[in-house]
């Protein structure tokens, strides 16, 4: 190649790059992306003020807008059924930018702390992923796209986060969120359809942390940390920890891209405040909801796991799994219970294929009509007699059985309140408990150590959630 060649094609480069309209794209918007289906879908960036930006898909949708005075432009177009591959092309007078490889189907936001962000290569040597090797050896799956959406945290709302979309290969999967991936793999071999996973999860954090402070304010919590950050106090040190500032710096910046539902696994930092989580977590998802503009999208979370906590007998977190269980009054929830998937002393268990298998089997019945048992025997009522408690459930599902023949973690109290093991067994799909030492049982309660392990399970191998009656 000539000398005057090379020095043209660097001019033109050059030129390119240093528009009069200053065209800027978020990661988000780029290359193997994957877009919701048959909906409105955003496409946004910055621009000089003034200018004029043109969206053309090459499934036939267009649209056109203006900068605004702080140079923000949005552009909605439809969408179509899921597909692809497609084009995006993006232009202003002076400049144009291709986005290629685009697919349209399903996209679902996968949030939490580390179970969440646990990758499908785990962290050996202890934290070890089940099925890991054979997952990430077929995992060349053009229909799957991903996105991780990189650690930030701000005091301030943001609008940009870091990361990219990438196709699912043996290599992009390996740093990837099991519990996401498989979610994902399980609904694109049903669905048939293309699955983008939008990974934002931080090891060790808290819900608070997730949610805007203006959510938590109103839930009369956090209002101290709140007020510091506001004010920008000078020895207000910031972490992931502190309230709100993931959600500005790892949701905000994802609120304007179109998503069908949100999964979540995440709990484990907030054992010991199961009053508080009661109140914030349920608020987290009503201010995910309202921030994305997407009335009660689908959001599916994971009941933490059997953990050894403060000792494998006390019970904190046996009070936390219930707080979770009570943000199921909202709508279009779900919650994949993990009594049987456990490791009880590593807080990181192996099992995310069943983890992310359970979440999609919820999605599966409640968004895509496919109908099948998503859910374990749920404790409906109880009645006292001759010194025994039988027990009703709903979900039984065929039947309900013991694992390995013999239930165990029920426990059983008279009216001091004190529990002691109890006898279970089941009789007529329902079940009854009853201990020699309490002549007058008022209630039971099952699985509620932090050691606890299922052994009540349903026909379709599904766990009864834990419960307490009161």
């Amino acid at each position: 190649m000539k000398l005057t060649t090379v020095f043209l094609i660097s001019f033109l480069t050059l030129v390119s790059c240093q528009t009069s309209s200053n065209l800027k794209l978020p990661s988000l918007i780029g290359d193997n992306m994957l877009l919701q289906q048959k909906t409105n879908a955003k496409i946004w960036g910055k621009a000089n003020p003034g200018r004029k930006i043109s969206v053309s898909a090459s499934w036939n949708s267009s649209g056109q807008a203006i900068a605004g005075k702080d140079g923000k432009w949005e552009v909605i177009i439809p969408t179509p059924e899921a597909g692809g591959p497609f084009t995006i092309t993006i232009s202003v007078k002076d400049t144009s930018v291709l986005i290629k490889n685009v697919l349209i189907g399903e996209v679902w936001f996968c949030s939490g702390q580390s179970n969440m962000e646990m990758p499908l290569a785990g962290w050996p040597p202890v934290d070890t992923i089940m099925h890991s090797s054979t997952t990430i050896a077929s995992a060349s799956i053009p229909e799957i796209r991903l996105f991780n959406v990189q650690k930030k945290i701000s005091g301030d709302p943001i609008d940009e986060c870091t990361g990219k979309w990438e196709v699912s290969t043996p290599e992009t999967v390996k740093q990837f969120s099991a519990t996401a991936y498989f979610f994902g793999k399980k609904l694109n071999n049903e669905l048939h359809v293309p699955v983008g996973l939008i990974e934002s999860a931080w090891g060790g954090t808290p819900s608070e942390s997730w949610t805007s402070s203006e959510s938590l304010e109103r839930t009369g919590e956090f209002i101290s940390e709140i007020k510091a950050i506001k004010e920008s106090a000078p020895l207000q040190v910031i972490g992931p920890g502190t309230p709100a500032v993931l959600f500005n710096g790892m949701v905000n910046p994802v609120l304007p891209y179109q998503i069908k539902g949100a999964i979540w696994y995440q709990g484990e930092a907030n054992v010991g405040r199961a009053d508080q989580y009661a109140k914030i977590f349920p608020a987290m998802i009503q201010n995910w909801r309202t921030a994305w503009g997407i009335k009660d999208f689908p959001f599916y979370f994971v009941q933490i796991a059997p953990y050894v906590y403060a000792g494998v007998d006390s019970t904190e977190s046996g009070f936390l799994r219930e707080a979770q269980e009570s943000a199921l009054k909202l709508a279009k929830t779900g919650m994949a219970v993990t009594l049987d998937i456990a490791t009880v002393k590593n807080i990181h268990p192996p099992y995310k294929k069943e983890v992310g298998e359970r979440l999609a089997l919820l999605a599966l019945n409640n968004d895509y009509g496919m109908k099948n048992p998503c859910v374990g025997p749920v404790y409906k009522s109880m009645s006292a007699a001759a010194g025994t408690i039988k027990l009703q459930f709903d979900n039984v599902e065929g039947g309900l059985i013991a694992k390995s023949d013999k239930l165990q973690e029920f426990e059983i109290a008279g009216k001091d309140g004190r529990y002691v093991k109890a006898d279970a067994k089941i009789v007529n799909n329902e079940v009854l408990v009853s201990s020699p030492s309490v002549r007058e049982p008022v209630s039971v309660r099952y699985c509620w150590r932090n050691g606890a392990e299922a052994s009540l399970f349903n026909k379709s191998g599904l766990p009864a959630w834990q419960f307490r009656t009161k």
